[in-house]
């Protein structure tokens, strides 16, 4: 080749360059934030890509992810919000009321997306459910106002049983309205509670050992995502004291637990990828309105009920969505 060919070939690689980079950083980039562990949000995780996906964005293609786990720890959340910040992220996808409130707290200009369990109103995330205004939007799944159903139908479940667990993360922002709930079902049911708390693993032990000591039949785990990230080890506990539980989530019921009755999670989280691309594609979050979960779940593991010598009632399976045998 030629001292001039060479040259010029040389000039029109370097001008490419420039082109080359800003190609590579125009593909958005969208962090997830989470309260628990990848592990343990698998399905979840999956059904929020299929939520970008469904819109032309697919991740490692046209659009980049990074994930954040706090798993458990809400402490940690600040720390992965504004870590998020400054990579400049196009859309922050969040879980949990700790985890919204971290981001809310760290930018007022990247567009924020939660989905949550307890009111995003009452959490302070936004003023209305319809016109959330700022730059968040996202998912209510509804589940911490479920806890009265819940022990309901724990109650159907051992109609016998005169008092009931319950296992409450304090530092969950619904755990008050939570305990309350709980509380005036108990009078209407005419059973007695034993309220514990936990939001360390290894506090789980005690409170367990202060269920069983208190006569408790049966125990609800309330609402929280600690819980959920750490919920194998929850329903090894309660099976290891004979103690019939319901959880929010099917996955619970999927992994052993007796009962659960909640919103679909993964739609939940199908929606929060949804609305991700759809601010992508220009949308401000400010006139997305809070998305309320519809589809209820009441799941009941057959195997466990009989592992518990507990004989399902009729009209308890005719109203599940799913037995599992």
């Amino acid at each position: 080749m030629r001292r001039r060919e060479f040259i010029a070939l040389l000039g029109s690689a370097t001008a490419a360059w420039p082109l080359a980079v800003r190609a590579q950083a125009a593909v958005p980039m969208v962090g997830f934030m989470a309260a628990g562990s990848r592990a343990a949000l698998r399905d979840e995780l999956e059904a929020f890509e299929a939520g970008l996906k469904q819109l032309g964005f697919f991740p490692g293609q046209n659009v980049a992810l990074e994930y954040r786990f706090a798993a458990g720890q809400y402490e940690r959340f600040q720390e992965l919000a504004a870590d998020l910040v400054r990579r400049q992220v196009s859309v922050l996808a969040v879980s949990s009321p700790p985890g919204a409130l971290a981001p809310k707290r760290a930018t007022t200009t990247i567009p924020i997306v939660f989905s949550i369990g307890a009111d995003p109103v009452a959490a302070g995330l936004v003023p209305t459910l319809s016109r959330p205004g700022g730059n968040i939007t996202g998912i209510y799944q509804f589940t911490t106002g479920l806890e009265a159903k819940r022990l309901g139908l724990l109650h159907e479940m051992v109609p016998k049983v005169e008092t009931i667990g319950v296992l409450v993360n304090p530092s969950y922002p619904a755990a008050d309205s939570q305990i309350r709930d709980v509380g005036e079902a108990a009078t209407s049911l005419r059973v007695q509670l034993v309220i514990v708390r936990a939001n360390k693993e290894n506090e789980f032990d005690a409170a367990f050992s202060t269920v069983v000591a208190q006569r408790a039949g049966a125990l609800l785990v309330c609402a929280s995502p600690f819980f959920n990230a750490t919920r194998q080890q929850l329903i090894l506990l309660a099976a290891r004291h004979g103690l019939p539980a319901i959880f929010e989530w099917r996955d619970y019921a999927a992994a052993g637990g007796l009962m659960s009755y909640g919103t679909d999670l993964s739609e939940a989280y199908h929606q929060v990828g949804v609305y991700a691309a759809r601010i992508i594609k220009g949308e401000k979050p400010s006139d997305l309105p809070i998305v309320q979960s519809t589809k209820f779940e009441f799941v009941i593991n057959l195997s466990t009920a009989k592992a518990l010598h507990i004989e399902v009632p009729p009209t308890l399976s005719a109203r599940a969505d799913e037995i599992i045998e």
